[in-house]
């Protein structure tokens, strides 16, 4: 009879704190408030009063073990290294994982393709590879006659001007 009886004042209490709360115009702490305040009458009705209770007696009776069992200080201790050991474990895990994925990871083909020297008009497909490693890659293919042999034809020295003409060319195949 106590039990039901505190167990409507703390729903009424929380119930008036929940509607002063909605009064002051603040409607998520009401909201808050209100479904605390069913709590305790929710409670006495299903009958978990008595569960709580024993739920409550018995965490007493463990912790009172707990200071003066040694059995209980050896549970604890076991605990203790076992969430040690799989702590342990699953840190080496992650390191080896991240050792082993580095070693067997391929090399990266490459530097990184660098930008066009010319951004492309508003209606023109993005171009691929620059201009300067496509040409490279071709003098390579016909054994190293690319650049080198076109030096060698006109007789131009290396100031960087055939870079330009080369750009000029690719510009020109575009339609630029």
């Amino acid at each position: 009879m106590l039990t039901a009886a505190v167990s409507v004042a703390l729903t009424a209490a929380g119930v008036a704190v929940a509607g002063l709360r909605a009064y002051r115009r603040r409607f998520l702490s009401a909201t808050r408030w209100f479904a605390v305040a069913l709590l305790p009458l929710g409670l006495y009705l299903t009958g978990l009063f008595p569960v709580a209770r024993t739920i409550g007696d018995e965490l007493a009776d463990w912790a009172t073990k707990l200071v003066l069992d040694p059995r209980v200080w050896t549970g604890i201790v076991l605990l203790g290294v076992s969430a040690g050991l799989l702590a342990t474990t699953r840190w080496v895990g992650r390191r080896g994982a991240a050792a082993v994925g580095s070693e067997s990871r391929p090399a990266a083909a490459g530097p990184a393709p660098a930008r066009p020297a010319v951004a492309p008009a508003a209606g023109t497909p993005a171009a691929g590879p620059a201009p300067k490693r496509a040409e490279e890659a071709a003098g390579a293919e016909r054994g190293g006659a690319g650049k080198a042999g076109k030096q060698g034809k006109a007789g131009k020295s290396d100031s960087g001007l055939d870079e330009f003409a080369d750009i000029e060319e690719i510009l020109r195949r575009r339609g630029l």
